[in-house]
């Protein structure tokens, strides 16, 4: 890959090819120093990540620090910076099971008069997402309370924007309906499919220290939802932790038996986040993104059977299907205090003690500060 970029350095930029392949090769170096401390991470998660540090290293090197402080302090950068250059586009990240925003437009509508432009990415999962957002491909989007805590401890510069309302009854572990497991006791030994670094992840966590089971009497199996589900029907797995719509189509299709769902255990929500430099550098255009969302989420508390006609179509789910994925659901925007923060917390120590993560965390670092979420508050 080096080789190919020098090669490719040389021909479109003879006048300063010797400064830029210096560059390149610094950074290359750099990046390989990384990717040594990243060994130890599960290659699943944080293989994408260390592509991404190759990338955000080069390019680093070739942006100019115009500001020593900046570079120490990463709050440093005001939400209210006048300075900074406006977007004229977000780049917004997706999971088909919170479709809906882009399935109405309401932030094209929003944006458009302002000159910004919505580009949206679909992801698979939250961790796929974030990976995009820690290497600069999107600007802001949304994941459970996972994926953001195996980004930080990779080194992602990301911050929490708000929170999504929990949905207890909206996740699930299924096994086929003939399998002899019966109680959570005897999942012990079996293979548990979930993707790994997401919301999933932890309610399987949760699952096994309800049962008295260690994390290393099963065999995690790291599945994004659609090879999970080819592999759950082919016989492959024991059991698959997952969360609507997919649950509720898997309910549908394949007649599995709920051994457990997210009810029965401490249920965190998810969050919304953006890239520090976007949130800092366009806080107008994030309170107007949370305002629509915001209003998005509580007309569809009311309308509960407009969101699942609305979806159905667009996620090629048939409508009951839909309405009992949509019926599960809980509504609504909780805004970022320490209070919330604390329960992300212990995700994150309880992520460190199994050895999970690389390094203890402080989920605070990923915040911004106090007046910047007041201005930021769409009541404000």
């Amino acid at each position: 890959m080096i080789s190919l970029l020098v090669k490719f350095l040389r021909q479109m930029i003879p006048s300063r090819k010797s400064e830029w392949i210096s560059l390149l090769q610094s950074s290359f170096f750099r990046f390989e120093r990384q990717k040594r401390l990243l060994s130890v991470f599960p290659q699943s998660i944080f293989g994408p990540f260390i592509a991404g540090l190759c990338l955000s290293l080069l390019f680093a090197s070739c942006t100019p620090n115009n500001s020593a402080n900046n570079s120490a302090n990463p709050t440093a950068t005001s939400a209210t910076n006048t300075t900074a250059t406006k977007a004229s586009v977000v780049r917004f990240g997706y999971q088909k099971s919170a479709i809906l925003i882009k399935s109405k437009g309401v932030l094209e509508k929003r944006l458009q008069p302002e000159g910004v432009s919505v580009q949206w990415i679909d992801f698979p999962a939250g961790p796929q997402l974030l990976e995009a957002m820690n290497v600069g491909s999107i600007d802001f989007g949304h994941t459970g309370e996972s994926p953001p805590i195996f980004a930080q401890a990779a080194g992602a510069s990301l911050t929490y924007i708000a929170g999504i309302a929990p949905s207890p009854a909206g996740q699930a572990l299924l096994v086929p309906q003939n399998s002899p497991i019966k109680t959570l006791a005897d999942l012990k030994g079996k293979k548990i499919a979930f993707q790994k670094g997401s919301s999933a992840h932890y309610f399987v966590v949760q699952v096994l220290e309800k049962a008295g089971l260690q994390y290393s009497d099963i065999q995690p199996v790291s599945l994004p939802p659609a090879d999970a589900r080819a592999a759950f029907v082919k016989g492959s797995l024991d059991a698959w932790a997952i969360w609507d719509p997919f649950y509720a189509a898997a309910e549908k299709a394949l007649n599995p038996r709920v051994l457990v769902d997210s009810k029965s255990v401490s249920n965190q929500g998810g969050y919304y986040l953006a890239s520090r430099k976007f949130a800092t550098e366009n806080p107008q255009t994030v309170k107007a993104i949370l305002e629509e969302i915001t209003k998005l989420e509580d007309w569809s508390d009311k309308n509960r059977a407009a969101v699942a006609e609305t979806l159905a179509p667009v996620l090629g789910i048939d409508l009951e299907t839909m309405k009992k994925a949509t019926d599960r659901k809980k509504f609504g925007v909780v805004p970022i205090d320490e209070q919330l923060m604390a329960k992300q917390q212990k995700v994150a120590d309880t992520y460190y003690k199994l050895k999970l993560i690389p390094k203890q965390i402080d989920v605070k670092e990923a915040m911004l500060k106090p007046e910047q979420y007041a201005a930021l508050s769409p009541k404000s």
